[in-house]
């Protein structure tokens, strides 16, 4: 919904901009993060009142309206998509000068972002703690983030600089990103291990927005189930015995202890390459290459 955009009379908007813009600008972009007044206060440890005041004093500093907030929600204006992707690319510039400014004296710092898909933690190939405790070791003053999002959400993040390395499933592979491989998962399709092999065959498949489950549905001998959102919800609905679903063959060991389970007979397997990701048109921070290396010798 583009929001029409009102210029305030009398605003000095070509003056450079000072420290205080500055700082309103980065509530202003946590507002946005959090999608409301209050939820940027918490984040910030301000009041809602502050956090209102900086964005109406940037408003008035650049001389648009940035955005709307009531009873209909917080939306941007056309300007104030464009004020957070160019305050966005401005603040992470800031936030690089004294980790390049480190790198030349051969000191390695600042954070690193790592965007993960759900579960990778629980696979037995899965090197990741290892990974970060030789970084901590040979970086000490290299800070990881890790956030953990769907597969969209990290190629979103990727392309917008809000990550620096993704760990994910290399379903296609995408010119604008580097893919080095980690290790490999199995996708298979289960059932509750109560359920016999005649009922299962008539059972629908819970459905998930995903590449391989898409393949098995245009097989066209499920029916469509309900949909899921990741895999705990799939295997909450394998586990009721009314439907089958398409598990990882990790998480579905995990899974048995509690619920039991069982490989649905003439199940198809789907190999999946689980890769560290990168922006391929930007060169990296030298730590994530550290930590890149790291995880190639592990």
């Amino acid at each position: 919904m583009v929001l029409e955009n009102k210029t305030f009379p009398g605003s000095d908007h070509h003056r450079p901009l000072t420290e205080r813009d500055l700082k309103s600008l980065r509530v202003f972009c946590a507002a946005v993060q959090a999608s409301g007044f209050t939820a940027a206060g918490d984040t910030l440890h301000i009041s809602k009142a502050s956090v209102s005041r900086h964005i109406r004093e940037v408003e008035d500093r650049l001389g648009v309206k940035l955005c709307e907030r009531g009873p209909g929600g917080f939306k941007l204006t056309s300007a104030g998509a464009v004020a957070l992707d160019v305050t966005t690319r401005a603040l992470r510039a800031l936030d690089r000068i004294q980790p390049d400014i480190d790198a030349v004296r051969g000191v390695l710092s600042g954070p690193l972002t790592i965007g993960l898909v759900e579960h990778i933690l629980i696979d037995p190939a899965c090197t990741l703690p290892a990974a970060l405790n030789e970084l901590s070791q040979r970086a000490p003053k290299v800070h990881p983030e890790i956030i953990v999002m769907t597969h969209s959400q990290l190629n979103q993040a990727l392309r917008e600089r809000r990550v620096q390395i993704a760990i994910r499933g290399q379903y296609q592979k995408d010119r604008t990103f580097n893919y080095q491989p980690l290790f490999e998962e199995y996708h298979r399709l289960y059932v509750a291990r109560h359920v016999t092999p005649e009922a299962a065959r008539k059972l629908p498949l819970v459905y998930r927005s995903h590449p391989f489950v898409d393949k098995i549905m245009a097989t066209g001998k499920f029916r469509r189930g309900p949909d899921a959102g990741g895999l705990e919800a799939i295997a909450t609905f394998i586990a009721t015995g009314n439907f089958v679903g398409l598990l990882t063959e990790h998480y579905a060991d995990l899974i048995n202890v509690r619920h039991p389970l069982r490989q649905l007979d003439g199940s198809p397997e789907f190999r999946n390459r689980i890769c560290a990701i990168t922006e391929a048109s930007r060169p990296l921070p030298a730590s994530a290459e550290l930590f890149l290396e790291i995880l190639r010798s592990q």
